[in-house]
């Protein structure tokens, strides 16, 4: 390289370094006393706002966030969706990456936002903390640079949620100990608000101010726990334009269906006579004959000077059960151009997803199917979480004990895994803590293959520290000889949060260039909670801009 090259490069590494901030904040973690559905309830919040506060940084910022755990729990935050190059030890997921914040205790989660923009979102990943524990993370261009799209006149994010009356840790922890599925929600939220269906609501009924003829952008995110959710504005198509804060091919649809953990970002146009318009949103529950939160959760579109006695309309949303729905709205989301994938292909994996069955404890009653505890698992794994160490650290530390590098990199028995008649003895899965090593930069391909034991179910799998490519989803079981014919190598979504169909099969592409040990899980916590996780432990490449950072000096102690 010649000096007039090099002081270029000099002069780009400063200006880039110069364009980006440090963004610091102070998260604590309390207890707060809130009013939904008629009663005073105390809930875990970061300073005293549910949702949380929002967290607004451009592509390049880093973020310095100090977590002061004030709750009586164990805590962690996840930074969803962002792809923690190389710095996994913020990643947030407790005993995968890091042992949980203990009551009074603090830790400062430092990152830096790389190649992303769009909507992602940030949530507690410790026990069910994240039912009211959570917050948008908005990720604007970097200075100079732009939308690939005309400006919007405003923007608002808009979370939906779920809401119990009981304590969610109580709720979750009755479950497990009987092994029984947990209560439904009592209500979905938007932006923390049941909305005017529900009893004692109305007053705090979100409200979105609007004007005619204005396009705005809405960055919609579903935190829910346990529900996929549909979403649709009355009298007002959506035109997509981003998802996990990766732009899209622009497409217009009356309804989105969004997974808990995706988030999806659309521009509307303020085009219907001058009125209150309900912004609404209801379960899609794909399992036959399994209860869920049956309700409908609202906000109201308003426009100026609409006068506030105006009856707002309801939008039209697909039935509970309409896949068909489902399955349009995820075949238009695309890349916005041509994509180079990742190529070839070194590690060609194939992992079952879905629920089972344990046999109860001798002596012991239990809750689920037939006196049995419900378990969920992978490739017939039911994963467990460690408790006295967390994975990053006994693989970077090389303590034993703690996990084992044999997840299967296919399932141990082949089946018939969406048949009616699934054999018994393939409902019982193997408890273990189990992760798969993978070389780094290698390219990994996954087929996630839904199984029919119990209940088929469409499943939200999402994957820390990547972003991948989805090159094909079906129904049925995935046929390798007639399937591969269906992938798109010219213009597939890139997501961090995927659908697999329910009794159906998607596969994802992504490049291991990121090392560290990193979850992979379905975002129904239920799920989680039974043991449909793993984890992917990506090794260090050459040199130090392939090899994780060293843990910081404040990891919390186990």
């Amino acid at each position: 390289m010649n000096s007039q090259h090099y002081c270029l490069l000099l002069c780009l590494l400063f200006f880039a370094q110069a364009s980006a901030d440090i963004h610091y904040h102070d998260f604590v973690v309390q207890a707060t006393p809130v009013k939904r559905l008629c009663n005073i309830h105390t809930i875990i919040t970061v300073n005293g706002q549910f949702p949380g506060p929002t967290i607004e940084v451009r592509n390049g910022d880093t973020l310095v966030i100090n977590v002061v755990n004030r709750a009586i729990y164990n805590v962690t935050i996840h930074w969803h969706g962002v792809r923690q190059m190389r710095t996994a030890w913020a990643d947030g997921p407790e005993f995968v990456t890091q042992c949980p914040i203990k009551p009074g205790g603090n830790y400062t989660y430092r990152f830096t936002i790389e190649g992303q923009e769009g909507t992602l979102w940030w949530h507690a990943h410790s026990s069910w903390l994240r039912a009211t524990v959570y917050g948008a993370l908005i990720i604007y261009p970097k200075p100079g640079s732009s939308y690939p799209f005309p400006k919007p006149k405003r923007e608002a994010p808009i979370i939906l949620g779920e809401w119990w009356n009981a304590n969610p840790i109580d709720v979750v922890n009755e479950a497990t100990s009987t092994g029984a599925a947990p209560n439904n929600s009592d209500a979905y939220t938007i932006n923390g608000q049941p909305g005017d269906l529900y009893n004692c609501s109305s007053q705090d009924t979100v409200i979105i101010p609007v004007s005619p003829g204005e396009t705005n952008l809405y960055r919609i995110i579903n935190a829910a726990m346990n529900n996929e959710l549909f979403f649709s504005i009355a009298g007002h198509p959506m035109t997509v334009v981003a998802t996990d804060a990766s732009y899209t091919k622009p497409f217009t649809t009356p309804v989105l269906m969004l997974g808990p953990g995706q988030t999806t970002d659309i521009l509307v146009t303020m085009n219907q006579p001058a009125g209150r318009y309900y912004i609404a949103a209801l379960a899609y529950a794909s399992a036959q004959g399994v209860a869920f939160d049956n309700t409908t959760t609202t906000a109201i579109l308003e426009y100026k000077f609409a006068g506030c006695s105006v009856q707002p309309m309801l939008p039209l949303l697909p039935a509970f059960n309409d896949t068909f729905a489902a399955t349009a709205f995820a075949a238009g989301i695309r890349s916005p151009t041509k994509v180079k994938l990742p190529d070839p292909v070194d590690e060609d994996l194939f992992f079952t997803v879905g629920i089972g069955l344990l046999d109860c404890q001798p002596g012991k009653t239990c809750g689920g199917l037939n006196g049995t505890r419900f378990a969920a698992s992978m490739n017939n794994e039911s994963f467990v979480l460690p408790s006295k160490l967390s994975i990053l650290q006994a693989y970077k530390s090389g303590v034993p004990g703690v996990f084992t590098a044999d997840f299967p990199r296919a399932p141990p028995v082949q089946f018939d895994y969406t048949g009616a008649n699934v054999p018994r003895e393939l409902w019982q899965p193997v408890q273990g803590t189990r992760g798969l090593k993978l070389k780094y930069g290698s390219v990994v391909q996954i087929v996630l293959q839904g199984t029919n034991i119990v209940a088929g179910e469409n499943h939200p799998i999402h994957l820390h520290g990547y972003d991948f490519y989805i090159l094909a989803q079906g129904f049925g079981n995935f046929d390798p000889a007639t399937d591969k014919a269906k992938f798109n190598m010219v213009d597939p979504p890139l997501r961090n949060t995927m659908a697999v169909p329910v009794n159906g099969w998607a596969v994802i592409r992504f490049k291991a260039d990121n090392p560290g040990v990193w979850l992979m899980h379905c975002h129904m916590d239920v799920h989680l909670t039974w043991g449909l996780a793993m984890v992917l432990i990506v090794e260090d490449g050459v040199g130090d801009l392939e090899t994780l950072e060293p843990p910081p000096a404040d990891l919390p102690p186990c």
